[in-house]
């Protein structure tokens, strides 16, 4: 398995550029079999995206997810781009994660109506925790333009059928609406590449933006404004959690031999003697302590990574309310995006949202103090 390389498909070319233009020097790779992907760092360079284009529909999308875990075996298979919304919410631009997707086509056709008889996969439980992870945060959307709303990401199931659905009111729209009444979003690709991503042991996410309501307004002006603004941020969502299961992968706490506090096991299955320094034995079973020397505290991005994650606690345990929240996530959005610049001017810029987010946070003493130690960090770099 390559740990740090995610394949992301998509289905449009939309959709496709959406992410395209976020990766680092992309180049072209040549399946074997004449299918082209894009290989290209992450933003930030740390992992790598291979990035496939499959068409519409389920079955394609199946074949080519399937092609590519083959020939990548990534840490995991994102499908990424636009859906409708099945009811008013999520609103237009927001970003739906599957929590699972339902092939919403199978059923059987009797004389009392059509019964559903569908498939259903559920989203692996690492990336479903990853991608709660981030819509609590909200840092995937800081690149958001000033002029729009900052979008939020849900997670929920998402239904995967064989045609276009554009309408509320045909005897399709009311039974999907029926029978998968808990489904967020509708879309044609989601149950193709999670069966393919079943049957080849890879992790697979589904990450769709609300471009319309699938009520009729398909082909529109206003769909056409909409679809890549739902794209880009589908976009920036499936790349913050493409870099967060990269890390995953490369984390000791998530690998299978990790064992908390830092101990683990040696098991001597050959024959002979075994030396072992330091530890204790007990039976034919030798236990050995590894004791850490220390951790280093982490760089600025890391310190401001963690500081947002302390500003949803606080808020969620009603220490913050909302626009307090709201405006500090906004000061961290400018403070993280002038250290990724790392210009002299932009750390400036930093600096300067750090302060105003100290001032914002006043009254909780110890986020203040970790925020006035970040800005002293940043003024070192200077």
């Amino acid at each position: 398995m390559s740990d740090d390389l995610i394949v992301v498909l998509t289905a449009l070319n939309l959709e496709y550029q959406a992410v395209r233009e976020r990766l680092l020097s992309p180049e072209t790779y040549r399946h074997s079999r004449g299918t082209r992907f894009e290989i290209g760092a992450l933003p930030n360079g740390h992992g790598r995206i291979a990035l496939g284009l499959t068409g519409k529909g389920n079955q394609p999308s199946a074949v080519l997810a399937e092609r590519a875990v083959q020939e990548f075996s990534p840490a995991a298979l994102l499908f990424v781009g636009v859906a409708g919304a099945l009811w008013d919410t999520p609103p237009l631009g927001d970003v739906v994660v599957a929590t699972h997707v339902y092939a919403y086509h199978g059923g059987t056709s009797e004389d009392d109506g059509l019964k559903a008889r569908p498939r259903a996969w559920e989203s692996p439980h690492e990336i479903s925790q990853a991608a709660a992870h981030l819509a609590r945060v909200g840092a995937w959307a800081r690149c958001t333009p000033p002029e729009q709303r900052r979008p939020q990401a849900h997670l929920g199931p998402i239904a995967a059928g064989e045609i276009v659905q554009n309408s509320r009111v045909s005897r399709e729209a009311e039974w999907i609406r029926r029978t998968y009444n808990d489904a967020l979003a509708i879309e044609m690709e989601g149950a193709g590449v999670a069966q393919a991503g079943h049957l080849s042991g890879a992790p697979v996410a589904i990450v769709r933006g609300i471009s319309d309501r699938a009520d009729g307004t398909k082909a529109t002006e206003a769909d056409r404004a909409w679809q890549p603004v739902a794209a880009a941020n589908a976009a920036a969502f499936a790349l913050d959690l493409a870099e967060e299961l990269i890390k995953q992968e490369e984390s000791p706490s998530m690998r299978k031999d990790h064992k908390p506090g830092g101990g683990g096991n040696v098991i001597n299955t050959a024959h002979g003697n075994v030396g072992v320094q330091a530890g204790h034995v007990n039976d034919s079973t030798f236990h050995v302590s590894f004791t850490s020397s220390g951790e280093a505290s982490g760089g600025p991005t890391d310190q401001l990574a963690a500081l947002r994650e302390e500003l949803a606690r606080a808020h969620a345990a009603g220490h913050l309310d909302e626009d307090t929240h709201e405006a500090a996530s906004n000061e961290l959005d400018i403070a993280d995006k002038g250290m990724e610049e790392g210009t002299p001017e932009s750390r400036k810029t930093s600096i300067l949202a750090l302060k105003r987010l100290r001032g914002l946070i006043g009254d909780l003493a110890s986020l203040a103090a970790k925020v006035a130690s970040l800005i002293t960090t940043v003024k070192g770099l200077s």
